[in-house]
């Protein structure tokens, strides 16, 4: 193995963007020591990482971003350089049930990596970053034109976006009062393997495998950007090698799709995978309340990332959602694991057991 250049710890390594970012580091930069810190809550599952577990460059430990003890612990053993903050609790639907974990965990946990890093760092900042991945959904939501841009003021709507939105301010915190030398992004709607089925294209895949109602919010005409988790990993690489210290790089798919038309082509798609007849699967859509104070529309716009950094999408939506299906097909197991008990429970309650 070659000699260890610098040390990176990844909070929420073993969650669904989190085990992309971690994959990639371990395998594209030997000469890094990667640190993957997770709780291993309900979405949190060290399958997603097994096939990079025996890395010679990886190291996994299990932590609460909210202990502060614990995290200093981690800065003590493994003296890390670079933190990817990523863990954090990330459903609307769940803020609604419970927002003060989202307040405890986006917050309290932000703010606790944010003055351990402070404390192990203080005497030298030099080499030393501070990554906290956000969301689009802080800028609140768009009508019909326009765009999510990095100066967009924030107007977060629910307690999930609210959470996030002051877990981007003490981070904005830490570097001008500090010094702390911090980078942000906010990505728009990821999807692609390993996400944890209470979000929108798992949950469907696998409802449809199933032949289950699929509980579609109001009149399901809310508008999202989407874009394939390994392209968020791709830009998340390339924010930490070459972006600026003290930015925000918004980082956004170019995919913008009614939930409505998304579902329906997801439809399609599945009764051709599953060899059924055409409407199979659009039969199962049933419309259920909408959500409280459901966002309209969410786009980003990726100009600065793609003009500063030279990044861009590598895929079409269309792409992504067809790899996307064959991956939770071919993946069943995986499926059936993380959607038993506790997981159960929480659907019943949320869409009425259906």
């Amino acid at each position: 193995m070659s000699a260890i250049e610098k040390t990176i710890l990844v909070t929420g390594g073993a969650g669904f963007i989190g085990n992309h970012v971690v994959r990639r580091l371990v395998r594209n930069y030997p000469q890094y020591k990667v640190v993957n810190l997770d709780a291993l809550t309900y979405a949190g599952n060290l399958e997603n990482v097994a096939d990079v577990a025996d890395a010679g460059n990886y190291s996994f430990v299990k932590a609460d971003i909210t202990d502060l003890e614990a995290i200093r612990s981690v800065f003590a053993v493994y003296s890390p350089d670079v933190v990817i903050h990523l863990a954090a609790e990330s459903h609307v639907d769940r803020s609604i049930e419970d927002p003060l974990l989202f307040v405890k965990t986006n917050l309290l946990g932000t703010a606790t990596m944010l003055q351990v890093a402070k404390e192990a760092w203080q005497a030298d900042f030099s080499g030393k970053l501070f990554y906290h991945v956000s969301t689009d959904e802080v800028y609140g939501s768009l009508g019909t034109e326009g765009f999510f841009v990095e100066d967009t003021p924030y107007d977060p709507r629910s307690p999930y976006s609210a959470s996030k939105a002051g877990s981007d301010h003490l981070v904005r915190a830490w570097g001008h009062t500090f010094g702390l030398p911090v980078v942000l992004s906010n990505c728009s709607n990821n999807y692609g393997p390993y996400q944890f089925p209470e979000k929108l294209l798992p949950l469907f895949i696998n409802n449809i495998r199933h032949l289950k109602p699929l509980p579609v919010y109001g009149k399901g005409i809310n508008v999202r950007d989407w874009l394939y988790v390994e392209d968020h990993a791709r830009a998340i690489d390339d924010i930490l090698h070459k972006g600026s210290v003290g930015e925000t790089y918004n980082i956004g798919g170019h995919n913008e799709y009614r939930n409505i038309d998304l579902i329906h082509l997801l439809c399609k798609l599945m009764d051709k995978k599953l060899d059924r007849r055409e409407g199979t699967s659009a039969n199962l859509i049933t419309y259920v309340t909408d959500r409280a104070g459901h966002d309209m529309r969410y786009a980003i716009d990726a100009t600065k990332l793609k003009e500063e950094l030279g990044w861009t999408p590598s895929l079409k939506f269309e792409e992504g959602l067809d790899k996307t299906i064959d991956w939770y097909l071919d993946n069943e197991d995986w499926l059936e694991g993380v959607t038993s008990g506790a997981y159960q429970a929480y659907y019943d309650k949320m869409y009425g057991g259906n």
